[in-house]
């Protein structure tokens, strides 16, 4: 954004000008009226746009121009003359300035000009900002170009989503590692922002280290602490007029989630070592991988934290509760590999069968590696299921039928561990577990088959009591 800038021109009356006129836009002005004034104000880098007459007395609009395309390449120029040409104009621009204004121009024209500037200005800070960044390629999650699937429990998401793409309102998506939390967020800017001019922003708070989290957010100012040399701009004004994404948000400490809820509740925040209070407009989308509401029970998360968050939640199921739309999910990505390979690829029913059947705890960032991993490996058009990891082929089956449900699963595993637990402790003998369980020795059996993933011991000699149920 732009709160502050620099005019220098000789003219006591051009000066006064400007001062009404910005201030009418809510930005501070700060003069000079010859070059070497400009350059010292310059040197403190507390601007970002500068209007800069070209004649300047015994001194020219092209020094100050020069000095700041050399050494402050991110404030705008704006050049304002009575007397241009069509070549100053083109040595002007060779230099770096963003625009010209002719003498005489009125309050409009310059706040048409400021606009344009500001546009500009946060698109250049982004880009710097982002160049800044030192990070390894990464893999978002779900990257398969949009969201596929049409099973109930996806379809009944992307509709929350769509309702509220179009609102202001604050979106906490939670949901396990590898669903699909930044798609969705990305889907949400793209409704709202089809032509994507306003900024989208990210930023992983589990990345960044605790001791820069603070800067990362808001910024910071030149000699706020070692290694500050410049000042840097923060995540929440790059994203003024749009959209920041705060990924992980369940990682930040108690003592930045206080400097946050500022933010949200008041929309204005501090630079790190700067006194200067700045308001944005931000939209913000959060996601998260834990139980904010368990965590703040626990004390982990502030719970007028949470409340400010989770004024519109979305939850993304697991895939293992998204059954039905593995294999499309599989198509898609295998499709994008093929793109990639330059080479015509197809699952064979086989591998298909087995994809459909494994639980998928990574989600669709484990079906995307395995599917990327396939892929490499097969030398034919088919895709077979030799090409499948062993933990894939080796997986129980999860139950298939169309009337199966999470619910249903997580009761069955937990009667599962039940019995293993019950094993355990009576060292495989079945007639003390199913004693401990309540169960018949035979019922035990039964069970044991159903779940043939828990290994049974060599039977005991059993007496007619504990098998009579």
């Amino acid at each position: 954004m732009i709160d502050k800038v620099l005019i220098v021109d000789d003219e006591q009356l051009v000066r006064d000008f400007f001062e009404e006129s910005m201030n009418r836009q809510g930005i501070e002005t700060t003069f000079a009226t010859n070059a070497d004034e400009a350059v010292e104000v310059l040197k403190k880098d507390e601007v970002q746009l500068a209007f800069v007459d070209l004649k300047l007395g015994k001194t020219s609009g092209m020094d100050v121009l020069d000095y700041g395309h050399k050494h402050v390449p991110h404030v705008v120029f704006v050049m304002i003359t009575a007397y241009g040409t069509p070549d100053t104009a083109v040595e002007a621009m060779k230099l770096g300035a963003f625009d010209f204004l002719m003498k005489p121009f009125s309050p409009d024209q310059a706040a048409v000009v400021v606009e344009k500037a500001r546009r500009w200005y946060c698109m250049n800070r982004e880009n710097e900002f982002l160049k800044q960044e030192i990070r390894e390629p990464e893999k978002r999650e779900g990257s398969v170009g949009g969201i596929v699937g049409d099973s109930p429990a996806i379809n009944e998401t992307l509709d929350r989503a769509r309702r509220v793409a179009p609102t202001d309102s604050t979106v906490l998506i939670t949901g396990e590692s590898g669903t699909g939390k930044e798609l969705v967020a990305r889907e949400i800017t793209k409704q709202r922002d089809p032509n994507e001019e306003q900024p989208f922003v990210k930023m992983s708070c589990a990345a960044v280290p605790e001791n820069l989290l603070e800067s990362e957010l808001f910024g910071h100012e030149k000699g706020a602490f070692t290694g500050a040399n410049e000042r840097r701009i923060g995540r929440f004004e790059l994203a003024d007029g749009g959209t920041l994404l705060l990924d992980e948000i369940g990682e930040i400490s108690l003592a930045m989630q206080a400097k946050l809820l500022r933010v949200l509740q008041e929309s204005e925040f501090e630079r790190v070592g700067g006194s200067k209070t700045i308001s944005v407009n931000v939209r913000l989308i959060a996601t998260t991988n834990r139980d904010l509401k368990r965590e703040t029970q626990e004390g982990n998360f502030r719970e007028d934290l949470f409340y400010r968050l989770n004024v519109f939640p979305l939850h993304l199921p697991p895939l293992r509760e998204r059954q039905d739309d593995v294999i499309a999910i599989a198509e898609s990505l295998l499709q994008r590999q093929a793109d990639k390979l330059g080479r015509k690829l197809v699952l064979s029913d086989d591998a298909k069968k087995y994809l459909r059947r494994y639980q998928w705890p990574g989600n669709i960032r484990e079906l995307e590696n395995v599917i990327e991993r396939m892929a490499i490996l097969c030398d034919g058009p088919t895709v077979d299921a030799a090409y499948l990891p062993e933990d894939v082929v080796n997986a129980s089956p999860v139950c298939e039928t169309k009337d199966s449900n999470p619910e249903l699963l997580d009761l069955r595993e937990i009667e599962r561990r039940t019995i293993s637990r019950a094993l355990s402790k009576t060292q495989g003998n079945k007639t003390k577990a199913a004693e401990l369980l309540g169960f018949s020795v035979r019922t035990l059996r039964n069970k044991l088959k159903e779940h043939s993933d828990l290994v049974e011991e060599p039977a005991l000699p059993e007496t007619a009591e504990s098998v009579s149920g």
